[in-house]
C-alpha cells in the first residue's frame, strides 16, 4: 500500500524543521566555555551572535561579562556581528595565578591569540577599554589577524615601562598602608577581588613601545571620554599610530564606555 503526504500536512512539518534549525544555529552561536592556554591556565569565554567576529577586552578588575551591560554589545549584535567576551587571566571565571611570572611576557595577549585560534577565527576586529586597551596593543603587534581595532579610555602613558600610575597601583596593592588609594582598596574589597592577583597583573603589565605602535598598519580608532585623562591623552596616542583616528564622547573614564555615543562611534568605525 502506498501513502501520499498531502501538501497541507507537509507545510507544518517544514515549518517545524526550520524552527529547529534556527534553534540549533542559535545554540551554536551563543556559547561559553574554557580554553586551556599555553601554560595550562584556563581562560573563560562567552560568544554571542553570528557574523563577523569582534573581540571585546575588558578593563582592570573587570570581566568579560561587563560588556553585556554596555550599549555597545547590543549594538554589535543588532547589526550582525558576533561578540567574543573572554575573562582575562586573573579575572572573572578564568584561572587566577598568584605569581607575577604567570602574567609576564605578554601572557594575556598570547591567551587571546590562542583562544581565537581555538574558536577557528583567523580574522577579526577588536575593542579594548582601559587596561583592555593595553592588552589589545600588545595583541596588535603579535597577531596580524586583527583588521580593525578600537582603543578605548587610553592615552600614550602606557608606552612608558616605568609608568608611575602602574607602579603606584602595584605598590598600593602590595602594601595597604600606602595613602591615596583608600577608595580603590575599598572597591576591590567590596567586589571580593584578590589584591595579590591584581598586583601581579600590574607588575607584569605590558608596555608596548612607540616604535612598535609606529609599525602598525591597520585602521585604529582611539576613543576617550571628554573628561577622561586618567591614562594620558588620546590625542597623544593617535600621533604614535600611523592609521589612527581620535574621537571624544561624553563622560569620564568610568562612564564613557557606557554611553550610546561610544557605541555609535565604535559601530560606525567597524562597519566601514
Amino acid at each position: 500500500m502506498t501513502y501520499t503526504l498531502k501538501t497541507s500536512r507537509l507545510i507544518p512539518v517544514l515549518a517545524l524543521l526550520c524552527l529547529l534549525s534556527a534553534y540549533a544555529a542559535r545554540a551554536q552561536s551563543d556559547s561559553s566555555g574554557y580554553f586551556t592556554s599555553f601554560d595550562s591556565v584556563k581562560i573563560h569565554y562567552e560568544v554571542k551572535g553570528r557574523g563577523k567576529p569582534v573581540l571585546l577586552i575588558h578593563g582592570f578588575t573587570g570581566s568579560g561579562s561587563d560588556w553585556k551591560y554596555k550599549p555597545l554589545t547590543d549594538s554589535l549584535l543588532a547589526h550582525g556581528f558576533m561578540v567574543i567576551m573572554p575573562d582575562l587571566r586573573g579575572n572573572g571565571l578564568s584561572d587566577q595565578p598568584t605569581v607575577p611570572e604567570a602574567y609576564a611576557n605578554n601572557a594575556e595577549a598570547k591567551d587571546l591569540i590562542g583562544l581565537l585560534r581555538f574558536l577557528g577565527i583567523r580574522e577579526y576586529d577588536a575593542v579594548g577599554y582601559s587596561r583592555g586597551s593595553i592588552i589589545l596593543a600588545s595583541l596588535l603587534v603579535r597577531d596580524k589577524g586583527c583588521k580593525r581595532a578600537v582603543i578605548g579610555g587610553m592615552g600614550a602613558d602606557f608606552t612608558n615601562p616605568e609608568w608611575p600610575r602602574r607602579i603606584g597601583f602595584y605598590h598600593a596593592l602590595m602594601n595597604d598602608t600606602i595613602p591615596g588609594y583608600e577608595g580603590f582598596r575599598k572597591y576591590i574589597a567590596q567586589k571580593g577581588l584578590n589584591p595579590l592577583v591584581l598586583a601581579c597583573q600590574q607588575k607584569e603589565q605590558p608596555s608596548t613601545s612607540a616604535e612598535e605602535l609606529a609599525r602598525l598598519t591597520l585602521p585604529v580608532l582611539i576613543i576617550c571620554g571628554d573628561q577622561d585623562t586618567d591614562n594620558g591623552k588620546g590625542s597623544d596616542l593617535q600621533l604614535l599610530i600611523p592609521n589612527a583616528t581620535f574621537v571624544e564622547v561624553p563622560g569620564n573614564h568610568n562612564t564613557s564606555a557606557w554611553t550610546p555615543e561610544f557605541a555609535g562611534k565604535v559601530l560606525s568605525f567597524l562597519m566601514q
